[in-house]
């Protein structure tokens, strides 16, 4: 999740004798507890009014007790959805046949170790045409995972064992004319809150490194199906929120001075630093697109109920999303093909066609920008710049465009941190909060006492302007086929992660300092083809994302 500023607290009476009542531990509530909090909410009740209230609020508190102690897996959801979809939205229909754009022949290099930062596309003709195995690529990710993973922390676990045998079992099936697909052979890694059965699911938490949950997640059962080979579990900041995990900092490949952004920290740090050919993360609020602007990766975050979360940790149940961290934009597509659509578990899953392909011509496709969010402070103006004349030269029109401006986006923000709280509350009624590895002010265990004084109207609420910001923001975006827009530019990325929308980031030039930096594509509702094929056609006039970290053999 994107690190971000604790927002202004609300407070109601039942909140604040909620918590009265755990931590003074008051027998009876008295009318200056009452009289407290209302300085604190800014209601004003009078002295009758507080006399009623009492006994129903005294009353309540037991309920609070029982709920407290009926206990409550991560895995269980709410028994409400978020839904995306503002009325009347029209989906595609009609699945049309995919063309990834393959090349016809790839040549083997001389040097084997560079194959670690072939694209999916290319690594696959080379399986496929038998010019390598799938164990000997595979071996060639576990060594440089062994002789880089102690400078970047990227890996939590590796699976190697497993992956061997995944990998064995992958050519088997090639050489007896068995082949599942593109990414039948292909070594790939996961985010640390990605279930798989037989090894820790850490969240990245001192509270959780020795869990083990006995179920592996549709996303990894999707890409083994696919025949995909399994390499480990990467880093996330504990519990989705930074790059900082109980074994360490994840760095950026590109300049070891820094973190590695988070929380899909270790993907980013993996994926750019040639660990695995690509990876799954997880975004909330940043946590694909912050990470992958940070390491040069290209990362597409998709459409809300797009990607089963069954078997991932629960940060937000309205908000969370599953997406594929990978060098470029056709490998995003080939990864986000295999892992989307519905399991029969996930409630908030929509079976919508993908129809991407990558020879389409898309000269014609209407494209905003967000003019306004160019420039801004603390931006790389001559890369934004830029990126706005290679998309003209490519032939398109670039229109302005504006996001709404008169919805208080940034106080909607509790809704994650609420839904946090709740996804995470043993670890503040055990004060467990306590073994988390960051314990500054802007970190998960004061951000979570602080959605304690969450008034449950207030969450409503804020529900309630977020589905005229969905409806707000369909009127917008109906207009074009994509929006460009700078990865961090205003509030974007906040709004689009509450609305549902889709974005594909990837890298557009560099720092003085070396470090990569990014720009976003926005896309509507379901429609990660468009965004996809738009990136493709970047990446094809520039070079990019072919650039790898020197030190990493790039």
């Amino acid at each position: 999740m994107k690190k971000y500023s604790t927002f202004s607290i609300s407070l109601i009476i039942i909140a604040f004798i909620l918590v009265s009542v755990s931590f003074i531990k008051e027998s009876k509530l008295t009318r200056n507890i009452i009289l407290s909090a209302e300085k604190v909410i800014g209601l004003n009740f009078s002295t009758s009014e507080i006399d009623s209230l009492l006994d129903g609020v005294q009353n309540l508190t037991q309920d609070y007790e029982k709920i407290r102690n009926y206990k409550l897996d991560n895995s269980v959801p709410p028994a409400f959805n978020f839904n995306p979809v503002p009325p009347d939205y029209k989906f595609e229909k009609e699945q049309k046949t995919i063309d990834f754009g393959f090349p016809k022949k790839v040549k083997m290099p001389k040097n084997k170790e560079e194959l670690a930062f072939y694209s999916i596309s290319d690594l696959s003709v080379l399986i496929k045409t038998k010019q390598i195995t799938s164990e000997e690529l595979t071996r060639i990710y576990l060594n440089r995972i062994k002789k880089y993973n102690s400078q970047l922390l990227c890996f939590i676990t590796v699976t190697e064992d497993l992956a061997i045998a995944q990998a064995k079992q992958a050519d088997k099936e090639i050489a007896e004319g068995k082949y599942r697909g593109p990414l039948h052979g292909i070594p790939f890694g996961v985010k640390d809150l990605l279930a798989v059965k037989g090894y820790k699911t850490t969240w990245g938490s001192n509270a959780h490194k020795e869990q083990q949950i006995n179920q592996t997640a549709t996303v990894v059962k999707k890409l083994e199906e696919a025949g995909a080979v399994l390499l480990g579990k990467l880093s996330l900041g504990a519990l989705a929120w930074g790059d900082v995990w109980f074994g360490g900092k994840t760095l950026n490949p590109w300049n070891l001075s820094e973190g590695s952004s988070g929380s899909s920290a270790g993907p980013a740090s993996a994926t750019s630093a040639g660990l695995v050919a690509f990876s799954i993360g997880s975004e909330t609020w940043g946590s694909i697109v912050s990470p992958s602007t940070r390491c040069g990766a290209t990362g597409l975050r998709p459409t809300y109920g797009r990607v089963s979360r069954t078997g991932a940790m629960a940060l937000s149940w309205s908000m969370d999303k599953i997406g594929p961290i990978c060098r470029n934009a056709n490998d995003c597509a080939l990864v986000f093909e295999t892992i989307r659509g519905t399991d029969n578990i996930d409630r908030t899953l929509l079976n919508v066609p993908f129809n991407y392909n990558a020879r389409e011509d898309i000269s014609k496709l209407k494209i905003g920008y967000l003019k306004n969010f160019f420039g801004e402070k603390g931006a790389d103006t001559l890369a934004e710049q830029a990126t706005l004349d290679v998309f003209r030269k490519l032939g398109f029109e670039l229109i302005p465009a504006e996001l709404p401006s008169d919805i208080p986006v940034n106080s909607l923000a509790l809704i994650l941190n609420a839904e946090a709280a709740a996804a995470f509350d043993q670890l503040t009624i055990t004060n467990k909060d306590d073994v988390l590895v960051r314990q500054i002010k802007n970190a998960w265990p004061n951000v979570f006492r602080e959605a304690r004084f969450i008034p449950a109207v207030e969450y409503i609420n804020a529900n309630r302007i977020r589905y005229r910001l969905i409806e707000e923001m369909d009127s917008i975006m109906k207009n074009f086929n994509a929006i460009i827009c700078p990865s961090f530019g205003g509030n974007q990325l906040l709004m689009t992660n509450l609305s549902g929308h889709p974005a594909v980031v990837f890298p557009n030039g560099f720092k003085k300092n070396g470090s990569p930096v990014s720009i976003t594509i926005i896309g509507n509702l379901y429609d990660e083809a468009t965004i996809l094929r738009v990136a493709k056609a970047f990446q094809d006039a520039t070079d990019f994302e072919d650039k790898h970290p020197a030190k990493f053999g790039g």
